[in-house]
């Protein structure tokens, strides 16, 4: 298994619209590294749902349930999407400034890389994460 982070606008899809929803496709990604990680995606992979903008938090776990398929809305028919199914909401959201404050988590891609819109967790960041979010691993 592998872990994830999805991020998205909350004004555009938050981490309620995805529980009221259930399963619902990952689409719109247009940037080559994120699709890329999206095609390596496996059912039954877990992923971090975040919320960007404002709110820059961990809220959620979703899980990959549909692996990649063409994105429909890309005309061009280079990018992909995915089916991810609402998990468990955290305990308590985890904000990106405890993530940065956290020695443990400076390699995340999250804080390297934090325009990435989907990117992969290493094990050891997920448990940390889930810890803090008061979630199981």
């Amino acid at each position: 298994m592998a872990y994830w982070l999805v991020k998205s606008e909350p004004e555009t899809w938050s981490w309620q619209d995805h529980v009221k929803k259930g399963v619902e496709p990952w689409d719109g990604v247009r940037n080559h590294q994120a699709s890329k990680f999206m095609k390596e995606m496996k059912v039954g992979d877990l992923a971090f749902f975040y919320h960007s903008g404002k709110e820059r938090a961990i809220v959620g776990i979703v899980e990959v349930v549909r692996e990649a398929y063409p994105d429909p809305g890309d005309e061009t028919g280079r990018f992909v999407m995915v089916d991810l199914k609402a998990g468990r909401s955290l305990g308590c959201a985890v904000t990106l400034k405890e993530i940065k404050d956290d020695p443990r988590l400076q390699d995340m891609a999250l804080v390297k890389q934090a325009r990435l819109s989907v990117m992969p967790v290493a094990p050891v960041a997920w448990e940390i994460i889930c810890e803090k979010g008061k979630g199981k691993p």
